[in-house]
């Protein structure tokens, strides 16, 4: 059995935070190519059980500061077609999925998200082996001013948010976040007061909040992560009308 994670870490502030922890829980082993340092993206998947792309402040096609971005798309593009393992987007992965496959993503469009926030689960989510049996509403960590503005036409959205239409979403085997369930509340605590107050938060309220929705944020994305982890170990899933058959996803406990 392959027991290694693939993870592209696109910006030295976007870690893989609790990921890291989650992947030891399930004797996997993070390999995070540090994209940014110029440390060489590989060719395809093979080899990894799945492929994870972190965050980061760039566009999914701002090649010219990020010159990194065009290798990190056809590793993506390669992975999903040819459906070799499962694969995460947080944030600017989310974007970079969308794009990649025909979407569109747009800078500084409406209102920023910084903190925990509200998100509104849909009802293609019910049958979803990363999100079944989740409530209506669910919280995470958000820091984005851009968002994805229009999905690829083969993907399903799964969750969605007051101020932005397009928080999740899945093509196949891979599945996009906006939000981030790799960031802790303690990470939050660690912001900067200044640039909260720029982008029109209030610092006080929002570090206050992630202390009181710390141990919901732990439950609910230790759990949804952990499904994703565990198909990573088990083989290919039975989508929802995909046509493919494959092992049952094991069971976890998604808090409220």
């Amino acid at each position: 059995m392959t027991t290694t994670v693939l993870i592209i870490e696109n910006d030295p502030g976007s870690g893989p935070g609790r990921l890291l922890d989650w992947i030891a829980q399930r004797d996997l082993a993070p390999v995070i190519v540090r994209a940014h340092a110029g440390e060489p993206l590989p060719a395809t998947s093979d080899g990894h059980a799945a492929l994870i792309l972190l965050g980061g402040g760039m566009l999914p096609d701002a090649d010219a500061a990020s010159p990194w971005l065009p290798a990190e798309r056809e590793l993506l593009r390669t992975t999903v077609e040819r459906d070799q393992v499962p694969v995460l987007g947080i944030c600017l992965g989310a974007q970079l999925l969308a794009h990649t496959f025909g979407g569109e993503v747009r800078g500084q469009y409406g209102l920023p998200e910084k903190g925990v926030t509200e998100l509104n689960v849909l009802p293609a989510a019910q049958d979803d082996p990363l999100l079944a049996g989740l409530p209506s509403t669910v919280r995470a960590v958000e820091s984005h001013q851009d968002q994805i503005t229009r999905l690829p036409a083969d993907a399903v959205l799964l969750m969605s948010s007051q101020r932005c239409a397009h928080q999740m979403l899945r093509i196949g085997r891979s599945w996009g976040v906006q939000f981030h369930p790799e960031v802790s509340a303690a990470r939050v605590t660690a912001w900067k007061p200044e640039s909260l107050r720029a982008w029109g938060f209030d610092p006080a309220a929002v570090v206050a909040e992630a202390d009181r929705r710390a141990a919901e944020l732990e439950q609910t994305w230790s759990a949804v992560v952990g499904r994703f982890l565990d198909l990573a170990r088990s083989g290919t899933p039975d989508l929802p009308g995909s046509g493919r058959t494959g092992r049952t996803v094991s069971g976890a406990t998604v808090g409220p």
